[in-house]
């Protein structure tokens, strides 16, 4: 069982120092679990098999992919989805903020957009933004060209493709309040215009079926002052880093709001700040944030969310929703 942790929320090392990767192996039977594996004859891009995830994403753990795709373009990926064998799954990442991937790594295609999918721009009053573009990269367009409303992107620390497929929000706005279209790779590669009313957006969740890849987005606001926009994103930026631990391996909020509550609230009621299983623990700057203070497994990370789960079902009845994406196979 876990317990109280004396220790404070450590760095997270961004460049990767003292960090272990996980190994590169692809399973022996890899061809006969993808059908014919990505190659050069089906895409322009980067395939890597036994790609490494674990070098990139925010918790720094977790297996590999069992292939890791970098697209040239939209053409390529709707390309490679198109020739993939149909039983083949695919997962897109961005930068790996929101996710746990288990310690046996992912099966099937892992994709990760290139930065020439990372653009934005600005028409007729409009924001126009590559999937792989940051939600701080958009929210500061925005605010050059005067327009407001795409402020709490600032908060987001994802990319656009993740944004509009969980319909991220903080500072009491989402997604679904700014999305005008998305432009979705479908699982069978083709390419198609998605109004924001086709996402059947809810809290923290859309409609998009696993394996359609979000590739662009089209987002609206309002007219506004560059200045006040900008003094609206600092105040955003400096409350992120006065409540939580930013500077620290985690994967942001780890569980939904459930109605009528607030996850870190129901989490602290139930005794589990600073929390730990292993080298995981539950942030003691903000309690619905799970960290890898040095060389934590997903294994311990996941265990130890489903413990607070379970303490706070005990103490207040509230079931927790995970909002972190748990993707692959235990090791």
């Amino acid at each position: 069982m876990g317990g109280r942790a004396r220790r404070r929320d450590r760095g997270r090392a961004r460049e990767g120092a003292g960090v272990s990767s996980a190994s590169p192996c692809v399973p022996a039977n890899a061809a006969t679990q993808t059908g014919l594996p990505p190659s050069r004859e089906t895409i322009r891009g980067n395939v890597e098999a036994g790609g490494s995830l674990a070098d990139f994403i925010w918790f720094r753990t977790g297996g590999p992919a069992e292939w890791l795709v970098r697209p040239a373009d939209v053409e390529d990926l709707a390309g490679l989805l198109k020739t993939l064998n149909p039983s083949t799954p695919v997962l897109p990442v961005g930068v790996g903020s929101n996710l746990i991937v288990r310690d046996g790594g992912v099966p099937g295609v892992v994709v990760r957009l290139p930065k020439a999918m990372a653009k934005v721009s600005v028409e007729d009053g409009r924001v126009r933004a590559g999937a792989g573009a940051m939600g701080i990269t958009v929210a500061s367009a925005a605010r050059d060209a005067g327009i407001a409303g795409l402020e709490f992107l600032r908060g987001i620390p994802g990319t656009v493709g993740g944004a509009v497929r969980m319909n991220a929000g903080a500072y009491g706005r989402d997604v679904s309040d700014i999305l005008i279209e998305a432009t979705v790779v479908t699982r069978d590669g083709a390419v198609e215009i998605w109004p924001a009313a086709r996402f059947g957006y809810v809290y923290r969740h859309s409609d998009l079926p696993a394996g359609a890849v979000v590739v662009e987005a089209v987002f609206s606001g309002t007219p506004g002052e560059p200045a006040v926009i900008g003094a609206e994103m600092d105040r955003i930026a400096a409350e992120r880093e006065a409540s939580q631990p930013l500077r620290s391996r985690t994967g942001g909020s780890t569980f939904k709001n459930p109605k009528g509550h607030k996850a870190w609230a129901l989490i602290d009621a139930a005794g589990c700040r600073g929390l730990t299983r292993g080298d995981a623990q539950v942030s003691e700057k903000h309690c619905n944030f799970l960290l890898n203070l040095g060389s934590a497994s997903s294994a311990e990370i996941e265990a130890l969310g489903e413990e607070v789960r379970t303490k706070v079902k005990a103490h207040s009845g509230v079931t927790l929703e995970w909002e972190i994406q748990r993707v692959g196979v235990a090791k």
